[in-house]
Formats: C-alpha cells, structure tokens, sequence
C-alpha cells in the first residue's frame, strides 16, 4: 500500500515530523509521498517559501530522520474541487491511502474512493505554519517549533527575514493612500 500526505509545509514543523512518524508506525505504508501543496503559490505571507524551499525542508528532515520510500512531490493547485483530486492523481504513482486533517481534502479523497485514516493532531496551539509566520515576523523564537534540519535551511535562506519583509509589504500596500483612477479618454 502507498500513502500521500498532504499539506502545504509553510514551513515544515515538529508537528508534520510527528505526523510523519505516526503514519510510518501506524499504518507502514510501503511507500509515502508529500504532496507539498499549492506548490505554485510563493512570495507571500501565508505562502513565504517556494516549493523547491519546502521541498528541501522536508528532504533535509527525510534524510536526518533516515525515514526511507518517502518522496515530496511538487503540487500546484488546479482552484476547481471537482478535479482537483484527479489532478493530484496524475502528478504521482498509484496510492491507495491519503492522510490529512483538512476536512475538504479528506472528504474530496474519500469521494472518490481513497482511504483516508484519522490522525492525531499533535499540539496543535503550538505546531502550526501561521503561528510560527506569526512569531518570525515578530522577531520572537520558532526555531524550536522546526525541525533541526529545517531550522539550519531556513537561517542558510533567512526564511525569517522574508517573512519579516512579507509582511512589512503587505502592511504598506494596507496603508497606502489610495490613488484615484482614471479611465482613457
């Protein structure tokens, strides 16, 4: 049997880690993709990172953590529910079982006709992407909510420093005075 997981990883955190760990334990499928969604959404405050950030984030963890037949796999949004489950079928190998807690995505897969097991949520006040975006741009710590792997990328790449200038952007662009437009004669 092989598995998906899916999330969008923005970053990876201990709780994804923890998550990753208990499919591997609990259900020992014998390969496991992540799929690293809205792989085409980067440069933002809820999506800082690009794909191919995330996914060195989450081969750096696969490699410390020696978990084999793990593979990340890009994966851009289609915006269309009624399709978006084929779609994310044609970017991987066959797989038989899906893991989330997103209750949209699991309904989508066991729609059609994929195993979509419960999973714990592990301490999820504190490992969650908007929290920690939160506390890098702050300037308060999240180093610890991150795997080691990805903490050592994300200071190699100064994660924390674009989502400082991320949200200073959006803040500028929020108060910015509005410029009246005009239309051609």
């Amino acid at each position: 049997m092989r598995g998906l997981l899916v999330g969008r990883f923005q970053p990876f955190h201990e709780g994804h880690l923890r998550l990753l760990r208990h499919i591997r334990d609990s259900f020992r499928p014998e390969a496991l993709f992540v799929g690293i969604g809205s792989a085409q959404h980067s440069h933002t405050f809820r999506n800082p990172f690009t794909a191919g950030e995330r996914f060195e984030m989450i081969l750096r963890v696969l490699r410390e953590e020696a978990l084999p037949d793990t593979w990340p796999v890009p994966v851009p949004d289609v915006d269309r529910h009624a399709v978006w489950v084929a779609h994310v079928a044609s970017l991987l190998p066959p797989f038989e079982e899906v893991y989330s807690n997103d209750p949209l995505t699991r309904h989508l897969f066991e729609s059609a006709g994929y195993r979509v097991p419960e999973l714990p949520l592990f301490e999820r006040t504190e490992f969650q992407g908007t929290l920690i975006r939160e506390r890098m741009r702050e300037g308060r710590p999240w180093e610890t909510l991150v795997p080691p792997p990805v903490r050592r990328y994300l200071e190699e790449i100064k994660g924390a420093e674009r989502v400082r200038m991320l949200a200073r952007s959006v803040e500028a662009f929020r108060t910015r005075p509005e410029v009246p437009h005009h239309d051609a004669p």
